[in-house]
């Protein structure tokens, strides 16, 4: 890894002070999101700031996903979408995910990023939109790096001790 890579690592993950257990992060993309790379790099880029990774891959059904999370019991979701349509399956996800009268699903932290829409930049107004629909942070095309790690340490910082399937 060039120096230049990791200096920019430590930008986005700051080094934290040692935790109790790794908190557990559950990667995915939405239902029609067939792309892999961007899951590759967030996985690794997770791993090496000290998160457990769990990947699920492309194209995961809601219905999955939302399994996945009951029986993982993750401290954050985290969804990369790429196609365009991130902001129609996300949203349909997340309703489904905070409707769930489980706190596993209602209440664990998730976030969206990526190409949201087909626009791009053009559209704004997506990611007010999907935090009012139940994301805890949303991030769109051209969102800084940086804000991202410091996003998910906030999120997960203060999560209670995993109870359930996964602990």
């Amino acid at each position: 890894m060039s120096r230049q890579t990791a200096a920019h690592r430590q930008e986005v993950f700051p080094v934290s002070p040692i935790q109790s257990r790794p908190k557990r992060i559950l990667l995915s993309t939405v239902s029609s999101d067939s792309h892999t790379w961007n899951l590759v790099f967030l996985q690794l880029l997770l791993q090496e700031s000290g998160y457990e990774v769990t990947n699920l891959g492309p194209c995961v059904p809601d219905a999955e996903l939302i399994e996945q999370v009951r029986v993982q019991r993750p401290d954050a979701v985290v969804i990369s979408s790429v196609n365009g349509h991130g902001h129609l399956d996300g949203r349909r996800l997340i309703r489904k995910l905070r409707a769930d009268s489980d706190p596993a699903l209602s209440t664990v932290p998730v976030m969206i990023g990526g190409k949201l829409g087909i626009q791009g930049a053009g559209q704004p107004h997506l990611a007010d939109e999907l935090v009012a629909e139940g994301f805890d942070a949303v991030f769109t095309d051209g969102a800084d790096p940086a804000e991202f790690g410091t996003a998910l340490r906030r999120m997960t910082a203060h999560r209670p001790e995993i109870t359930g399937a996964a602990a």
